[in-house]
């Protein structure tokens, strides 16, 4: 199987809501973009953590992946933000990343992770729809004007 589509990774959601207490902050930049190839099946409903199978790395984007703070578009902050936009909807966003110098290839997607927490917990995968490769150039993620996902709380 391969990529398919975008998602939450709901077990680390339920733990942020439950008992548990999944200390999740929203608002780190250490966070990391991990990439992975399309041989790469992401389960949303299974998978709680990085893991380096199918993993996509190279020049200027190492293994684990690359953290937001070092990800910045045209010197942009990807300091996420949590807001309430638009009304009753909780919405993740950040700058576009755009991280020079990379040499990479066939890139289809990215889960983005926890790093800061010892299980590494995954929040959220994006599939790119096709594969990406870059030769000592620059490779970007360019979100949705209305953010990176958003989640409408009110029924």
């Amino acid at each position: 199987m391969a990529w398919t589509v975008s998602g939450l990774y709901v077990i680390n959601f339920i733990d942020i809501f439950d008992a548990t207490q999944l200390a999740i902050d929203m608002s780190l930049t250490s966070h990391k973009f991990a990439l992975y190839n399309n041989t790469e099946t992401p389960n949303y409903s299974t998978e709680t953590a990085f893991s380096a199978t199918n993993e996509v790395f190279g020049t200027g984007w190492a293994t684990g992946g690359v953290a937001l703070s070092a990800a910045a578009s045209g010197g942009g902050s990807t300091s996420p933000t949590n807001t309430e936009s638009p009304a009753g909807s909780y919405t993740y966003d950040m700058a576009d990343v755009a991280v020079s110098g990379t040499t990479l290839t066939n890139a289809r997607g990215t889960k983005l992770y926890a790093d800061a927490l010892a299980g590494n917990n995954l929040i959220i995968g994006i599939d790119f729809d096709a594969d990406f490769s870059t030769n000592n150039g620059i490779f970007g993620i360019q979100w949705a004007a209305t953010g990176v996902f958003a989640i409408d709380i009110t029924p």
